[in-house]
């Protein structure tokens, strides 16, 4: 369809070169340069009717000129409106990654963070389960000590004072015994 409008485009032009060609060989020969002008009764006649159909085809010509014009001028101004969409889309494409960019920063340093904080809560944890498995060694060994003192103590003398701390070192053992069943069951 395209090929048939390009051919018809260049009609105007060409039926006015051929136009002006006729007037100006009928105005500037006679019947003795080309013998078959003597056939024309009028010739000064035709020149006049063809130089009105030039001018016809000169505003036809100038029409098709300004079409065409204008269709290229559509064309360039349709291509850049879809280069500048282009480019809006390709910077609203790049602040979205950008943005997506941050966000997943952000949430990165929040992991960091989020991770570093439990770390920091692990490490207080076992430094506080490491310092009350000492306390509980501490405390074990002092009964320990005890226990072996007031024994000593009662195997050596057993006097009723040695005996009333033998008595009261086995009822604290019984007591630190019954703490230790309640730590284990719960």
């Amino acid at each position: 369809m395209s090929r048939w409008i390009n051919l018809l485009a260049l009609l105007p032009s060409t039926s006015l070169t051929l136009l002006v060609i006729s007037i100006a060989f009928l105005r500037f020969y006679d019947e003795t340069d080309f013998l078959f002008l003597g056939q024309l009764a009028n010739p000064r006649l035709w020149s006049n009717q063809l130089t009105v159909a030039a001018l016809l085809v000169a505003v036809v010509n100038l029409g098709v000129e300004w079409n065409r014009r204008n269709r290229e001028t559509d064309r360039l101004d349709e291509a850049e409106r879809r280069r500048a969409e282009d480019e809006g889309r390709r910077a609203e494409d790049e602040r979205r990654r950008a943005e997506e960019r941050a966000e997943d920063e952000r949430r990165r340093r929040e992991n960091r963070a989020e991770d570093e904080r439990r770390r920091r809560e692990n490490r207080a944890r076992a430094e506080a389960r490491r310092t009350e498995e000492a306390e509980r060694q501490t405390r074990r060994a002092r009964i320990e000590v005890e226990r072996d003192l007031a024994f000593l103590s009662f195997l050596l003398d057993p006097s009723a004072h040695n005996r009333d701390v033998l008595t009261q070192t086995i009822s604290l053992l019984s007591e630190y015994r019954g703490s230790l069943l309640k730590q284990a069951y719960q």
